[in-house]
């Protein structure tokens, strides 16, 4: 009689609802034991009730998380190390947009076709305040950064250890409006965590003295978050790491305007956390195709 796969256990931040949420849904249903998180823990708990009506009370389990909050995230690390020993796949999900949406309408081109708007409409768009835009980092790239340096230690005991960055084309290189930050970026042998800080810092410190074209904090915590994921493949040649845009998907975050679900959207980050050994490290996925940083 075949001895059967051993269990394979994942984590996938800021998974309540939304993408997050049908990634969790995504791991279960292909027998992996996934920690659902979420910085509400009423929130946590509905979900959680919704996939176990699923049929999933075997494969999904809780726990709180705030990836802005380093000691909210070591308590998650030694809850995985605790119950489960290791752990095999880190979706590193959890992330807003750093903006308050005023105009829904203009907001869909802002976010589609950015050039297609002028200053104006931008503005009238979107507000982007400096507290807004200091939060978007903090979670989107330095809750990456310190969920993926928490969680190493127990993904290296993992035969098949995977690292998905949930990211966005808004990230891509050609879409940062600062040159001095996209040469930084795009110089890949010469990347470190360093530089990436250096870039946030002036970025922060150019936005509070104003001009529209100093702001964007998704679009710079994006590029960040495909930066480190090529500094963190180097680094740890042993894990799989990629970052990956799940497509124009209808969440919170695009306000309801995307044009795929969230169910679509999903499916392309669990595609990357399921790769077979072996597979390309350090690459940035268009959905399920290599793309460009």
């Amino acid at each position: 009689m075949a001895e059967s796969a051993p269990q394979r256990y994942a984590v996938v931040t800021g998974s309540n609802k939304g993408i997050g949420f049908e990634i969790v849904k995504q791991l279960a249903e292909a027998g992996i034991k996934v920690v659902l998180t979420a910085r509400d823990e009423k929130r946590g708990l509905q979900a959680l009730e919704t996939l176990k009506a699923s049929g999933l009370s075997d494969f999904v389990v809780f726990h709180q998380l705030d990836v802005a909050d380093a000691a909210s995230v070591a308590a998650l690390a030694d809850f995985v190390k605790s119950q489960f020993g290791k752990l095999d796949i880190l979706v590193n999900n959890a992330g807003i947009n750093g903006t308050v949406i005023n105009d829904k309408d203009l907001a869909t081109v802002l976010i589609s076709n950015p050039g297609a708007l002028s200053e104006d409409e931008k503005k009238k768009a979107v507000t982007e305040t400096y507290e807004l835009a200091e939060e978007c980092l903090k979670i989107n790239y330095y809750g990456t950064k310190i969920t993926t340096e928490s969680f190493l230690a127990l993904l290296k005991l993992s035969d098949s250890p995977r690292i998905v960055n949930v990211s966005s084309i808004l990230g891509k290189l050609e879409r940062i409006q600062n040159e001095w930050a996209e040469e930084v970026f795009s110089d890949a042998d010469n990347l470190t965590e360093e530089k990436v800080d250096e870039v946030l810092k002036k970025f922060l410190q150019d936005f509070k003295e104003g001009g529209p074209k100093r702001r964007g904090a998704y679009v710079i915590s994006k590029a960040a978050v495909n930066a480190y994921t090529r500094i963190a493949a180097k680094n740890f040649p042993t894990v799989s790491i990629n970052s990956v845009c799940p497509g124009y998907v209808i969440t919170d975050i695009t306000a309801n305007t995307g044009i795929l679900t969230a169910e679509e959207g999903a499916a392309s980050v669990v595609k990357l956390a399921l790769l077979p050994n072996g597979s390309p490290s350090g690459q940035f996925y268009s959905r399920t195709a290599v793309s460009l940083f």
